[in-house]
Order: structure tokens, then C-alpha cells, then sequence
């Protein structure tokens, strides 16, 4: 039913050997070592066995002529023997641009990424923790991690490389189904390196003119895939789903009072904004960022599935405007974080046109279904949005952070934020100013963000991204099939999910037979954070749990991780069940 993943590597090597499993570390190395070129399956290995790591590292490497040499962990076969480098004697100032420093400082790159793949091939492997857990204080004491005045040696950085992965979360581990971005691609990952690498900002054409094209050319490919006609439009990539967020409620101000700018809130009557009171947080912290304030956004009543009433919507609006308010902005959720819910577009659609209100889209959770032909009816009505917010870091699996803000105007964002800096947008430029992007962001430096995202396109295609998100739906309904008649479950909402979020209690047996029903909804809200702690504790898996309205605290199950299978649902009913036991 599911593939043995990362693993599956050493599957023939281990046929026919009893002691062994094809999914331990050990058969994976013994693959490994023969597939990989350069030394780095065995490095890998030494890596990954405890207590072997040091023994590896001093082996000598026998050569044809019986004499030993220290391979140069080179990633192609040769003949040159690496020199020893002791990190202990080196300090970062012998590392490039220092005289001579070109060999010390590949020496010590290569030492970063031995670290880096061993804790990426941990990462996918199940019998390793999701999470070495210790309480902060405990953390605090067992690392020296103070800023000291001296530097530290090579070495001692290395050692801090280490710790920090080793208590780091393994977010791409199969098993964790914590946050709503999970998951680790290799190509993406590949793509984050060299974005540091190039290390430029993207704020105009001639520091970054790869990058630069990248984003207008995905961002148009995006846009065509929300419906606007020919891709025209707008938009940029943002720190993340919240400030993309904020971007839309700025420009839908700016779109219907101009002068603000300039002026500011005192030149405007009293603005509000519209949300379900199911949406993300980010709405009401951006209109509290921008001077609007929190109490003008009116949150609008969701049914039980939790998508937004367009009645209660539009009875709100015309109430607003009889007290002397002006609405200027809807935010519609597509993909609610706690539910998964899908506002009805095209009924708020229709509402947004009646009032002539500003209509944007979060689909910061579920905006990547569009990439779904089976799933992308979820956002019928998409297209009659004026901005969309789209996070492919989250079900596209791409490395954080990657967060688009998308606008069906032209030019809006470049007269709303342009602030003409002639020390770093010149007039006078040799080449098409449209393609300095600086001035239409609110942020002056601005990471590249696009990378990751369009290199894992060209690696999967439209049709792979389709394929993985359909997997990630696909394996939340086999959780919600087998959960929902199971002893001991109770769902938090009738009906399949529309999204990957499936929200269950657990009931162990001290309260599933309790008839006091005050008595059992207090002790029922403790369960969660309990079981929750005990998975810390122990590693094995990590899931979100939450209380929503008048509702106790519940598991909110959320899938994203293309590396998840059927397997790792069951281990995780089983898992709940064996460390809820006895509450």
C-alpha cells in the first residue's frame, strides 16, 4: 500500500539477511556505501551508529600499496589524500577571505554537511525520535549556549552544529504532524543552500537578476492558476502567510482612500473589515499594525463545518454602513486553520460586489488545492477575489518560508508602498525598471524566497505537486474512515474533511463511561495535552491539540508531509491509545 521510503535503498542488500530489516540505518548504509561515491555512504554510516562515529572518523583508509591515507571525502573518486585538519587550532578568522583559507574552509564546509546529512537521513528514519524533549530550564543547563567575548574554535562550533540538530524537531520525521508546514524536500532543500549561497536581496534587477525573473515568472504561473485572465496582475512573496495578510488589507485601503498615504487614518471615515470567526488570527493583527484596530474587524458567524454565513455577512455589512462605518475588506478562508473549512466564495463574491467591498482570499493553508484537479473545486469562485494570500510552504512542502501574496490589479502595490529611494531606485537605469520589485514591498531587504519554490517546480512539474497534495488528502481520509465509528473517538464535526485537518477526540476508558456530563467534558479537556506531553516525552509523534468555542480541547490531525503512509496513521491510533490508557 505504501512504499518503504528513504529506506527502500538497501532493500536488496538486505534480502536473505535475518538479522536485518531493509529499513534499518545499518542495510541502508551497507547500500549506501556501495551507491555513493566519494565516501560518503560510509561517512554517512559512521555518522548514524552510535559510538562508531569516532572510530570511523580515525581510521585510516588502507591503500592499494598497504599504506594508509586519510580519504578527502571528495564526492567523485580520486587519488589525493586529505590533510588532517584539527578544527581544534582554527578559528573562523582562518576561514575565506583569509589568505590561504580556501582549503581550511572547504575542509570545515564538508565537516557541516557530513553534519547535515546524517540529520537528514535520521530524519526519515521511523525508529528515530521525532523529538529528543527536555524542559527549557533542563536545555538551558546541559549546553553552554552564552555569547562569549572570545571567539570559539572551529571545533567548538562544530560541537554547537551538532547539539543544535540533536535537540532540533525533525519536522521532515514521518511522524510529525504537528504544524501546518512539515516535511523536508531534498530540491527545495538543495535550492535553500545555494539561495544563501548567492546570499543577494531581492529588491532590485541588478542584485538579483536570476531571482528577480523567477518570481514574476511564478508569480504569473500562479495567477493564471487562480483564474485571472492571462496571469495579469500582481504580487510578491512575503516573510509569510500573516504579513501577505496585512499586504492585502493595505492595499485594499489604499485602493478606496488613496490620500491615507499621505495623511493618514485621520483623513478617513471609520474603516472596518470582515472575517469569519473561524479565520487565522493575522487579520486582526494587521488591522491592529496599520492603525485600524482590532475592534473594527467584525468577526462573521460560521456554520457547524465551520465556513463563514454569507447571510450573517451581508446582514453585518449593511449594518455597518447604518452606523456611519465604510467596509472596505473581506477575508474569505480557504482552508481554515483549525477546521480546514472552505468559505463559500462565489456567495461572497457576489455580497463583495453588491457593496463594492475589497474581496481577498486567505488561502494560506488551502490555496495549494488548486494544484488539484480533483480537489480545486474547494475555491470555485477564487478568481472574483481582488488578492489571494498562497503559502507553498505549507501543502507544497516547500521549504519555510514561502508565502505569495497574489493581486488581480496592476500597479496597485508599486503606487500603494513606492517610496522613489533615488539611492536604490534610479531613474536612469540601463535596463526595465518594472523589474526593480523593492519599491512595491514594504520590506526594504527581502530574502529570496522564489527559489525554493520554482526548482521544486521544475522538478515535479504541475502534476507532481498534484500528486503529492492528493496523497496528503487521501491518507486524512483514511484516518477520518478509521476513527470515526472506532471505540473511544468522537469527531468534532459530522461529516468528511474538506481538507487534511481531522478533528477527534479521544476518549480513554476512565471517561468514556461517565455519565456526568459536566464531569466528563472537564476531564475530557485534560486528555489531550496529556497524551500530547507523553508523545514529547517518549518522541514518537507529535500532533496539535487546541479548544475551539464552547468545545473542550480536541486533536486537530493535520497532513502535509509527502513522506507520511497509511503505516504512520496506524502507528498513530495506536499510539494515542497506548499512552492514553490509563487517563
Amino acid at each position: 500500500m505504501a512504499s518503504h521510503g528513504f529506506w527502500f535503498l538497501g532493500a536488496e542488500n538486505a534480502a536473505g539477511n535475518g538479522s536485518q530489516s531493509p529499513n534499518t540505518p545499518r542495510a541502508w548504509c551497507q547500500a549506501a556505501a556501495q551507491k555513493f561515491s566519494g565516501g560518503i555512504g560510509s561517512k554517512l554510516c559512521a555518522l548514524l551508529n552510535v559510538g562508531e562515529a569516532e572510530k570511523a572518523a580515525q581510521a585510516p583508509v588502507k591503500a592499494e600499496d598497504g599504506s594508509t591515507a586519510e580519504s578527502c571525502g571528495c564526492n567523485k573518486p580520486c587519488d589525493c589524500p586529505k590533510a588532517a585538519v584539527c578544527f581544534s587550532d582554527l578559528y573562523s578568522t582562518d576561514l575565506l577571505p583569509a589568505l590561504d583559507g580556501d582549503a581550511k574552509t572547504m575542509n570545515f564546509l564538508q565537516e557541516v554537511v557530513d553534519i547535515l546529512l546524517a540529520y537528514i537521513v535520521e530524519s526519515f528514519d521511523r525508529s528515530t525520535k521525532v523529538i529528543d524533549f527536555h524542559y527549557p530550564n533542563e536545555l538551558l543547563q546541559r549546553n553552554n549556549w552564552e555569547l562569549s567575548d572570545e571567539p570559539e574554535t572551529l571545533d567548538d562550533i562544530l560541537i554547537s552544529c551538532r547539539a543544535t540538530l540533536k535537540y532540533a524537531i525533525k519536522t521532515a520525521h514521518p511522524r510529525y504532524f504537528n504544524q501546518l508546514s512539515t516535511g523536508l524536500d531534498m530540491v527545495g532543500l538543495a535550492a535553500d543552500w545555494l539561495t544563501s549561497t548567492a546570499n543577494t536581496n531581492m529588491f532590485t534587477y541588478e542584485v538579483a537578476p536570476v531571482f528577480v525573473l523567477l518570481e514574476y515568472v511564478t508569480l504569473k504561473k500562479m495567477r493564471e492558476i487562480i483564474g485571472w485572465q492571462d496571469g495579469r496582475g500582481d504580487g510578491i512573496f512575503s516573510p509569510g502567510g500573516a504579513i501577505s495578510n496585512m499586504y492585502a488589507m493595505l492595499l485594499a485601503r489604499y485602493k478606496m482612500f488613496p490620500e491615507v498615504k499621505e495623511k493618514g487614518m485621520s483623513s478617513v471615515p471609520r474603516l472596518v473589515a470582515f472575517t469569519s470567526e473561524h479565520s487565522h488570527f493575522s487579520i486582526k493583527k494587521g488591522a491592529a499594525a496599520l492603525g485600524i484596530g482590532t475592534e473594527s474587524v467584525i468577526c462573521i458567524k460560521a456554520d457547524e463545518r465551520g465556513k463563514m454565513i454569507p447571510s450573517d455577512l451581508e446582514r453585518r455589512i449593511i449594518e455597518a454602513k447604518q452606523k456611519g462605518y465604510v467596509p472596505f475588506f473581506v477575508s474569505a478562508t480557504a482552508g481554515t486553520t483549525v477546521y480546514g473549512a472552505f468559505d463559500p466564495l462565489m456567495a461572497i463574491a457576489d455580497i463583495c460586489k453588491k457593496h463594492d467591498v475589497w474581496m481577498h482570499v486567505d488561502g494560506a493553508w488551502g490555496g495549494s488545492l488548486l494544484m488539484s484537479r480533483k480537489h480545486r473545486w474547494k475555491l470555485n469562485g477564487v478568481e472574483r477575489a481582488n488578492s489571494m494570500t498562497w503559502n507553498p510552504h505549507k501543502m507544497m512542502a516547500v521549504p519555510l518560508q514561502c508565502s505569495a501574496l497574489l493581486v488581480r490589479e496592476e500597479g496597485l502595490m508599486q503606487s500603494c508602498n513606492q517610496m522613489q529611494a533615488c539611492y536604490l531606485f534610479q531613474q536612469d537605469k540601463h535596463y526595465d525598471l518594472s523589474y526593480d520589485t523593492g519599491d512595491k514591498a514594504l520590506q526594504c531587504g527581502r530574502h529570496v524566497d522564489i527559489f525554493k519554490l520554482w526548482l521544486m517546480w521544475r522538478a515535479k512539474g504541475t502534476i507532481g505537486f498534484e500528486a503529492q497534495i492528493d496523497k496528503c488528502l487521501e491518507l486524512s481520509e483514511y484516518l477520518y474512515n478509521k476513527i470515526k465509528d472506532r471505540e473511544g473517538y468522537d469527531m468534532v464535526f459530522d461529516g468528511k474533511p474538506q481538507h487534511t485537518n481531522v478533528c477527534f477526540w479521544y476518549l480513554p476508558p476512565g471517561v468514556r463511561y461517565l455519565e456526568d456530563k459536566v464531569e466528563k467534558m472537564k476531564r475530557l479537556h485534560k486528555v489531550a495535552p496529556v497524551i500530547k506531553a507523553r508523545m514529547m516525552e517518549y518522541g514518537t509523534t507529535m500532533v496539535s491539540y487546541q479548544p475551539q468555542g464552547d468545545k473542550v480541547n480536541f486533536f486537530r490531525m493535520v497532513i502535509s508531509n509527502p513522506a507520511a503512509t497509511f503505516e504512520d496513521i496506524d502507528f498513530l491510533i495506536e499510539e494515542i491509545e497506548r499512552l492514553g490508557q490509563d487517563l
